[in-house]
């Protein structure tokens, strides 16, 4: 296969958590359904096949979506499924090739360079790895085969759901030409008028521009024109533990004081700590992220001075945090993410300065609710209510626990 100088394979799940349901609910099945908290203010995290045709989509506020889809059938999210079909996924992608980068929950990239002998041409591994997922999972999976990460990217978006596209490296950058600058991997909402302004509508226009227009754009004007002709020598690499764990509340009343949005960042910092503790990592990292009113992301962080797993430590940092957060407020979502993560060494990170007795607390706290479920305590301050819009809101983070368990095993 001379024309194939590198075989890349881009798997996405169709409508992943809608699916999930679709699947375990067979009542679910044929109609729309929108997987987010039953509250206005709360955000689509995915909507099936069936509600797109109206107009509705990830991340659009939940009041908008039934508004154009009134039927709709709205699900609260289920984590742990979704994280267990999601690990059978990745399982089976790790079958075809060990170069495996997921990317989250339902999507990959995969390297099968030189897997020609095993699996047949590049079409008939895409097919392969279709048949596969669906035999694990009983669930649908689009996929995109090409030379580069990005052509199969965009291949695997070009024809869902549940399909199969094939994208020689001779016949990318024709491919490529016809579609819109939105499809360039990072042309977002601010960028594609930018393109517009200077006269590039579709990707073939971004490869054949002059580069002294493209230097208007900055270093992304180089990197489109790049993208455009079909060049992108990113490897795939091999993922196998979180970029990050995070915690994002959507909140059913809007907070504004100090002290109310402490109080949701101590929870996600609980929650955060548990997780970390859980899957044996430390973070040298903390993020902090607010919402306001208006809908605008506002995100703040900083790297600490030694890792920590706990939550009282992320809490002190995601604290100090806030004072450099110009925006007064209103905020209708508290989130917080430790990122950086190293693998925790030996049974503790024992470090001079460690306040062992909030150790000693949290890890007796992680025991009982292992034991008894997480009812079984409650801090005095939130026997008011949780004051989000879904007991479960999203876990930002992506583990393997195939990882984790080989971890342990050599240890």
């Amino acid at each position: 296969m001379n024309d194939w100088p590198r075989i890349v394979v881009h798997a996405d799940m169709d409508a992943f958590y809608a699916a999930v349901e679709q699947l375990d609910d067979p009542g679910l099945r044929g109609k729309p359904v929108l997987v987010g908290p039953k509250s206005a203010r709360g955000v689509v995290l995915t909507a099936s096949y069936e509600a797109r045709p109206y107009g509705v989509s990830s991340a659009m506020p939940v009041g908008e979506a039934l508004r154009r889809c009134p039927q709709a059938i709205i699900v609260g999210p289920r984590f742990d499924r979704y994280q267990e079909i999601s690990s059978r996924v990745m399982d089976t992608l790790g079958d075809f090739s060990p170069r495996v980068e997921a990317l989250s929950m339902d999507e990959a990239f995969v390297d099968m360079t030189g897997a020609d002998r095993l699996f047949g041409t590049p079409g008939e591994m895409g097919l392969k790895i279709k048949q596969a997922v669906r035999e694990a999972t009983r669930l649908d999976i689009s996929v995109g085969v090409a030379s580069t990460k990005y052509v199969a990217k965009v291949a695997s978006d070009h024809d869902k759901p549940d399909g199969l596209t094939v994208v020689p490296a001779d016949q990318a950058r024709a491919w490529l030409a016809p579609l819109p600058v939105s499809r360039l991997w990072g042309a977002g909402r601010k960028t594609v008028p930018r393109l517009h302004a200077l006269g590039l509508s579709t990707i073939g226009d971004v490869a054949t521009a002059d580069p002294v227009v493209l230097r208007r754009l900055g270093s992304l004007g180089a990197h489109f024109h790049a993208l455009a002709n079909a060049r992108d020598p990113r490897p795939v690499q091999r993922t196998r533990v979180a970029k990050s764990i995070g915690s994002d509340r959507t909140l059913v009343a809007d907070v504004q004081t100090r002290d109310d949005i402490e109080l949701h960042l101590r929870r996600a910092a609980d929650r955060i700590g548990r997780r970390l503790r859980a899957k044996r990592y430390v973070a040298s990292g903390v993020r902090v992220r607010l919402k306001t009113h208006r809908f605008r992301m506002l995100t703040r962080q900083r790297k600490l001075r030694r890792p920590v797993d706990l939550g009282v430590e992320l809490l002190v940092a995601g604290r100090s945090l806030l004072d450099e957060f110009a925006d007064p407020g209103p905020f209708r979502l508290v989130g917080m993410a430790a990122f950086d993560l190293v693998a925790r060494e030996g049974d503790r990170q024992l470090d001079l300065f460690e306040d062992h007795a909030a150790r000693e607390l949290e890890t007796t706290v992680d025991e009982l609710l292992q034991r008894f479920g997480r009812g079984v305590l409650m801090r005095a301050r939130d026997l008011a209510g949780s004051g989000t819009v879904a007991n479960d809101g999203v876990n930002l983070d992506y583990l393997d626990d195939r990882d984790d368990e080989a971890r342990q095993a050599g240890r």
